[in-house]
């Protein structure tokens, strides 16, 4: 890396654009290519080679918003006023230029996380430094969960409002931070994570009056979409009753985050049973554990090299065997970790975004889509890239994992089968 940086120090533009294409590149190339040539799978559709791969899930909602606007009705069931309306808006400005529904979202979303890479690129370069700024980038972009940022989903686009909104705030830009940070309200519900974040940081620096004002009116986007439902159904918080087909109540959900440990530790197929009805997924995980325990007792005679290897074989074997579980858990866990053990050398802002965005995700009614949740909070991504640029060669390790996942998560949206 550093010889990358060397390169890359001379034009500040070029980073960011190159990482974007190839990683670009090899999601078409997966989605588009590869994905066609395998058989359905069970539950899902054979992929083709048109913009209908990047179409499943949460775009049908997007679809539904942006051709024939909101619905709503307080039944207890899901609608799609759940759903926060910039993006759909803006794929609905598209549309009426003569773009198809699917194109317009898939540029939307894939243009905007190419702004999100600049603005990421030049608020770490000057808040830590050259190799800081480009790992992180790194790391946002070949996250498995990055694969939202290339169909259509909001996950481009609040990264890039929201990542702009902490970037002005850290800069004193206190106009712009009210404005980014008002769009990144009307796009994702975390973007409500925000507003705390800003007072918070603004207290704790002693930041003059603006910087109060300014954090509170980054709540604009949420409250002008709160009065859109006052006056078109006559409740301003429709949107997060509409909540309740996807999540029953709101809180700790403890039982989901039990059945993740059981699936990680006992395997999907005993928990359902409530019985160890297949032995050999507890006897395989018992296996891991005893082998992280023997190399981590072992790691003077091995060596921090040969040790390291063996935790990476030990983590690839984790994942497949208990896959998205362990992949939400660590996740979250280790974001918060990684916050912490870090906070000193990201600023105020970032830190506490970060805990407000985690703190929401745990009192959010809901253990699935973790990963992609996370994923959309950046100072997740830029405590990793920082940590990754003191220890490159576990940074290229942990890339290449993260391509595999990618390219895993890459073929089964484009079958629409679930990811997260």
């Amino acid at each position: 890396m550093g010889r990358l940086a060397a390169i890359f120090r001379k034009n500040d533009l070029l980073f960011p654009a190159v990482v974007w294409l190839i990683n670009r590149l090899f999601i078409l190339t997966v989605m588009l290519l590869i994905a066609p040539m395998l058989k359905a799978p069970p539950g899902g559709v054979a992929a083709t080679f048109s913009w209908d791969v990047f179409e499943a899930w949460d775009s049908g909602h997007y679809w539904a918003i942006a051709t024939n606007g909101y619905e709503y009705v307080n039944d207890g069931k899901g609608h799609n006023i759940a759903f926060f309306p910039l993006f759909p808006l803006m794929i609905k400005g598209l549309i009426s230029l003569g773009l198809p529904f699917q194109v317009a979202g898939t540029l939307v979303n894939n243009l905007a996380f190419l702004a999100a890479l600049y603005f990421l690129y030049f608020w770490i370069k000057k808040q830590h430094s050259l190799e800081g700024a480009m790992w992180a980038i790194l790391v946002l972009a070949w996250f498995p969960a990055s694969i939202f940022t290339s169909v259509i989903y909001t996950e481009g686009l609040y990264i890039l409002l929201s990542t702009a909104a902490l970037q002005t705030f850290d800069l004193q830009q206190y106009r712009w931070t009210a404005f980014w940070g008002g769009l990144a309200t009307a796009t994702r519900p975390t973007g409500m994570a925000l507003i705390p974040a800003f007072l918070i940081a603004a207290w704790k620096e002693r930041r003059p009056p603006i910087a109060y004002i300014a954090g509170l009116t980054s709540a604009a986007g949420i409250l002008l979409f709160s009065l859109y439902c006052a006056v078109k159904y006559g409740e301003p918080l429709a949107f997060i009753q509409a909540q309740r087909g996807w999540r029953s109540s709101i809180g700790f959900d403890w039982q989901g985050w039990w059945k993740m440990l059981m699936q990680i530790s006992i395997g999907t197929t005993n928990w359902k049973h409530g019985w160890i009805k297949d032995p050999l997924h507890p006897i395989l995980f018992g296996i891991i554990l005893a082998t992280g325990y023997i190399l981590w007792r072992c790691r003077q005679k091995l060596g921090s090299i040969k040790m390291g290897y063996g935790f990476v074989a030990l983590v690839l074997f984790l994942w497949l065997l208990a896959g998205d579980p362990l992949i939400n858990t660590i996740t979250i866990i280790g974001s918060g970790y990684l916050l912490w053990h870090l906070r000193s050398q990201l600023t105020p802002v970032t830190v506490i975004y970060g805990f407000c965005g985690l703190g929401l995700i745990f009192v959010s009614g809901g253990t699935w889509s973790l990963s992609r949740i996370a994923y959309g909070i950046v100072p997740l991504s830029v405590a990793l890239g920082i940590l990754l640029s003191r220890y490159t060669r576990w940074g290229n390790i942990t890339l290449a994992f993260f391509a595999i996942l990618l390219a895993t998560f890459a073929v089964r949206f484009a079958q629409n089968l679930w990811v997260g």
